[in-house]
């Protein structure tokens, strides 16, 4: 048997993994039947494998805490809300059993600079206080944290810059510490403006030899260790492939195009990329890493994926490989349509919502189905994260 036991989702305070009561290879079971479900009208017989699921640890896999700050000043509860319209039901999750280790050990110092700082945790309310929530993310490469106060304004500035130099003596080297001012009265994680505290910006991870940065207000993976045999994978899939030109839309930070054309250009080095983000922070955090490979032929922009590839000028440098990262929603029928149309030789989509991209393969009638992968990126909930290779008939 293996499963977590949590007192908070057992008390009912958190019901956030909404699996916790199941068995990891009863939750991995459920998931392999939901995705063979969906896939199951592009299954073709002897020509499409299926893989077996990569596992996620129990436990301390989240290398993300998104907290809530209730309570009062001089003792402040950073967790979640169980009423959004009551500030003083907040659960404190400090001890969350699926945070990374070394996160666990940020609270207590984040309490404390909270009353130094006269950090007063928002109210919903009544409308008032300052401190809305703290955002954590970790490098799992060198521990450091990338760490974020939002704010309803920036009333509290001068105090927080005088009690932040003892702070930062506490926290990992090569940390990033920032203020970010969320002044609505609305359900919104962050608002626009981001004010650094520190003068590095970025938090350096590594998967695979491959360095990625991570900035405020970007996408990363949740799971770093799943993460990295996510790309592995698809690294591994196209390397002995005869490509010569990759796209690589929704890249985030880079890393599946990265990841593969570090392998390829290892071959032949005349091999060139495009990577395309709507993210500016993500396309500056995905150029740093290609300079730091030293990868020649690389070029990000950030742009609309599906306009730039339906708009492409680039018809005299047509993709050999479309590697797609979608959101939830998918690449949506334009997209679908525009690539089964341009045909390149392999396709790789990569999702975290296995129905919508199931909807866009009905639009790929060019396509073969040649590999399936499941990767367990969110232990104890329904999603998982899906990697495939398509092929053109």
């Amino acid at each position: 048997m293996m499963k977590l036991n949590c007192q908070h989702f057992n008390q009912q305070q958190c019901r956030s993994c909404q699996w916790l009561e199941k068995d990891l290879s009863e939750q991995i079971f459920l998931k392999e039947e939901a995705l063979k479900r969906l896939i199951s009208p592009f299954i073709l017989q002897n020509q499409t494998e299926i893989l077996p699921p990569v596992m996620s640890e129990i436990s301390h896999f989240r290398n993300k805490a998104k907290m809530v700050v209730s309570g009062r000043v001089e003792r402040p509860i950073l967790g979640l809300l169980k009423d959004q319209n009551d500030s003083q039901s907040g659960v404190d999750l400090t001890d969350c059993p699926l945070y990374a280790k070394g996160i666990e050990t940020l609270f207590p110092m984040l309490k404390d600079f909270i009353g130094r700082a006269g950090l007063v945790p928002y109210n919903i309310a009544k409308k008032k206080g300052e401190l809305k929530y703290i955002l954590i993310t970790q490098s799992q490469a060198n521990q450091s944290v990338m760490l974020r106060f939002v704010l309803r304004s920036t009333q509290k500035q001068p105090l927080v810059e005088r009690e932040f130099p003892a702070l930062l003596a506490k926290l990992p080297a090569n940390s990033v510490v920032s203020l970010n001012i969320q002044p609505q009265h609305a359900a919104i994680l962050e608002g626009e403006t981001e004010i650094f505290l520190t003068e590095q910006t970025t938090i350096e991870e590594n998967f695979n030899g491959i360095p990625l940065f991570i900035r405020p207000q970007g996408f990363f993976q949740t799971n770093p260790l799943v993460a990295s045999q996510l790309y592995k994978t698809a690294q591994e899939w196209v390397k002995d492939l005869p490509i010569q030109h990759c796209w690589d839309l929704f890249c985030g930070v880079g890393g599946f195009g990265l990841h593969c054309v570090n392998a390829l250009q290892a071959k032949n080095p005349s091999v060139s990329l495009t990577g395309i983000e709507i993210s500016a922070s993500a396309i500056a955090s995905a150029t740093k890493s290609a300079e730091k490979l030293g990868l020649n032929n690389i070029t990000f922009a950030s742009l609309d994926s599906a306009q730039f590839a339906i708009h492409s000028s680039e018809t005299q440098n047509r993709p050999d490989l479309v590697i797609v990262n979608p959101p939830r929603r998918g690449i949506g029928k334009a997209l679908s349509e525009y690539l089964n149309e341009l045909a390149p030789p392999y396709l790789i989509y990569s999702s975290c919502n296995a129905q919508t991209m199931a909807k866009d393969f009905e639009v790929f009638t060019n396509y073969s189905l040649c590999k399936v992968q499941l990767f367990d990126m969110f232990p104890h909930t329904a999603h998982y994260e899906v990697l495939t290779l398509l092929v053109k008939k």
